[in-house]
């Protein structure tokens, strides 16, 4: 058992053999396995869990990125004790390796130095794999992202097919779905207990393998409902969006129910309820426990982590989200309960923060998901669960939802007046239609531009048709439209010319080329010119990738308009960026091909003509390179404009 005095010695956990040693231990208990490299804050989930299992007297040693051709690799710090515990990293493998057009990425933000190639494709499977080999007979249990969200059959948009649970083609012993921390220590001390882990199917947030024999009773007493078989799934989409109607009702800690889904020869994987979330005082305890905050500095050679830069100075001040966006796994992953810290564990963080040597004065984020939640939406939620067939914001704001954010402004007013805190920023972003539904949103809209924003506010209205907002589970234009005049409003009578940069997505399931069309217009006449867009990426486990693999509602089984032409779903995007020259002739042939070959003046401006009398388009480097504008202030119409609205 690790002391005390070990534990506040502030040291990184084990990574070699010589480490172990330096600690005066023989066996890790523990060995966790991950796909990004060690970084030890409380942003990486394997920080995270190696703490608190640290915290509870385990001893936890960490291979990073190990060679995965080779087992050898996975004997670097010997046997452990009571088992392997194995997940992707921060992101799921396959997304962090491929574009959603499939090309591979040539950088890794949580490898060294950036660079890809350190983890193979299908992380958790491949890891699992050379961790039985390494040793067998230690169990192994698998968790994080790419584990949580593949936890049952499920759409795999690389291989466009239905792919079976994880849980089966990992072959490990257990799934940790969800925030893991409880579920985690409960598993270590069974284990420690001297309980096989075989025998370990009671834990809440986990699944586990088994036979129909072994679930029978509890199924015919309802206390475990039956999915569509995994073989019914893989041949009708229908079925799939049924199956996964049932799994999205289902997770939650009080209202869900256990499931099992069936498979050739007679197994079975059960998914248990949800782990209850952390109460405020579990959170402060976990997210002050010893971290290092940074990388090991086994990677200083290599340039260090660059994911790293981003949440050095971030602090998160809450968990889970009610938003239940379409396209966000958060809902899946995290739950709909939200949880928050205390204002004195955070000002604790921000005070430690900015005793660090090169820090600047700055504190980047305090928020969590959705930085303006800070508490369950409702009083019901906290006696019945969450409700299965109603959303808390779409299609507008329940009227039992709480809404108040004096809590959240009386987090950021002490975290920006401790000594030495220049400026405090909102980057996780603010959930508008919550904010305008409060009575008092103008009081926090006044305080967020004055303190919080630094030139430019990024916001999510993530498209403009009532249609697209709908399939996304996002509030109608209207609200983005009256948050917009709020947040000028504030700005005019500060004396402040600050900007908004909208976040869209396009070719999400629901949108069609005259949405697209529209949403181009809809830029034109307020001046954004957004700097991030991204096409909608069918990553697994949320609502919109089910629309986009079935072209169904899985709750109304209606049909679903789906982009799935790649040449349709460039000329989307093209329409987001309508004044970039190298998108005019996606642009025209989308006019073209919806008939609105009237708004060519409108987006695009006079024709250009040649020596022969036709357009002319430049697409070579030049026109390419001159439409980027990164956050840089170009000319706009004969105004400067910094990638967003002008105010």
């Amino acid at each position: 058992m690790n002391s005390q005095n070990e534990i506040e010695k502030g040291n990184f956990l084990p990574i070699s053999r010589d480490d172990m040693i330096a600690r005066g231990w023989d066996q890790c208990d523990f060995i966790i396995i991950t796909g990004d490299a060690y970084v030890d804050h409380p942003s990486f989930g394997t920080a995270i869990i190696s703490r608190v299992l640290e915290a509870h007297g385990f001893k936890v040693g960490i291979i990073a990125q190990p060679d995965y051709r080779d087992a050898q690799d996975f004997r670097r710090l010997g046997r452990p004790r009571l088992g392997f515990l194995i997940n992707s990293g921060n992101v799921d493998s396959m997304v962090n390796h491929f574009s959603v057009n499939k090309q591979r990425r040539k950088k890794d933000e949580y490898s060294p130095g950036g660079f890809a190639g350190k983890r193979p494709d299908r992380a958790v499977i491949v890891y699992a794999g050379k961790a039985r080999e390494a040793f067998k007979g230690v169990p192994v249990i698998i968790g994080g992202i790419e584990a949580s969200l593949r936890r049952m059959g499920h759409y795999d948009y690389w291989e466009d097919k239905i792919r079976r649970s994880i849980l089966l083609d990992s072959k490990a012993d257990l799934l940790v779905y969800g925030m893991g921390e409880r579920a985690i220590v409960e598993i270590a001390e069974a284990l420690d207990a001297g309980i096989e882990v075989k025998d370990i199917h009671w834990i809440k947030g986990t699944c586990f393998r088994c036979r129909y024999e072994e679930i029978q009773d509890a199924v015919a007493a309802g206390d475990i409902k039956m999915l569509p078989d995994f073989e019914d799934i893989r041949l009708s989409k229908k079925t799939y969006a049924k199956s996964f109607a049932i799994q999205y009702k289902n997770n939650d800690c009080i209202s869900g129910d256990a499931l099992a889904e069936g498979y050739d020869g007679g197994t079975y994987v059960v998914q248990n309820p949800p782990q209850r979330p952390l109460e405020r005082e579990e959170l402060d305890d976990i997210y002050e426990l010893p971290y290092m905050g940074t990388y090991h500095p086994v990677y200083e050679a290599k340039g260090g982590v660059p994911g790293i830069r981003e949440v050095e100075f971030s602090i998160v001040s809450s968990r889970g989200c009610f938003g239940g966006c379409a396209f966000c796994a958060l809902t899946y992953h995290q739950g709909r309960e939200v949880r928050s810290r205390s204002c004195e564990s955070i000002v604790r963080e921000a005070e430690k923060l900015s005793k660090k040597p090169n820090f600047k004065g700055y504190i980047h984020d305090v928020g969590g998901p959705t930085a303006n939640f800070r508490k369950p939406a409702c009083e019901k939620q906290l006696k019945s669960g969450v409700c299965k067939n109603r959303d808390c914001l779409y299609p507008h704001p329940c009227p039992n939802m709480q809404i108040d954010h004096s809590d959240y402004l009386e987090v950021l007013r002490a975290v920006r007046n401790l000594p030495g805190i220049k400026k405090v920023f909102i980057r996780s972003g603010i959930r508008y239609d919550y904010l305008m539904a409060d009575p008092n949103h103008d009081e926090f809209i006044n305080e967020l531009c004055r303190y919080h924003v630094s030139g430019t506010l990024k916001v999510a209205p993530e498209h403009i048709s009532k249609e697209v907002l709908s399939y996304m589970k996002k509030p109608a234009p209207e609200v983005f439209d009256a948050f917009c005049a709020g947040y000028a409003a504030a700005n005019k009578r500060l004396g402040l010319k600050q900007y908004l940069i909208p976040y869209l997505i396009s070719s999400h399931p629901g949108s069609t080329l005259n949405d697209a069309v529209d949403l181009a217009l809809y830029l034109k006449k307020y001046g954004f010119v957004p700097d991030q867009v991204q096409d909608f990426y069918p990553t697994p486990g949320t609502l919109a990738t089910c629309m986009y693999y079935t072209e169904l509602d899985p709750f109304t089984l209606r049909p679903v308009y789906v982009a799935k032409n790649m040449r349709e779903k460039h000329m989307q995007r093209a329409l987001i960026h309508f004044n970039r020259p190298e998108n005019r002739n996606l642009v025209l042939e989308a006019l073209n091909e919806t008939g609105r070959t009237d708004l060519i003046p409108v987006l695009l401006g006079r024709p250009r003509q040649n020596h022969t009398g036709a357009e002319h388009v430049n697409t070579g480097n030049a026109a390419r390179n001159s439409g980027k504008s990164k956050g840089r202030v170009h000319e706009h119409k004969g105004r400067k404009i910094r990638s967003g609205n002008k105010f």
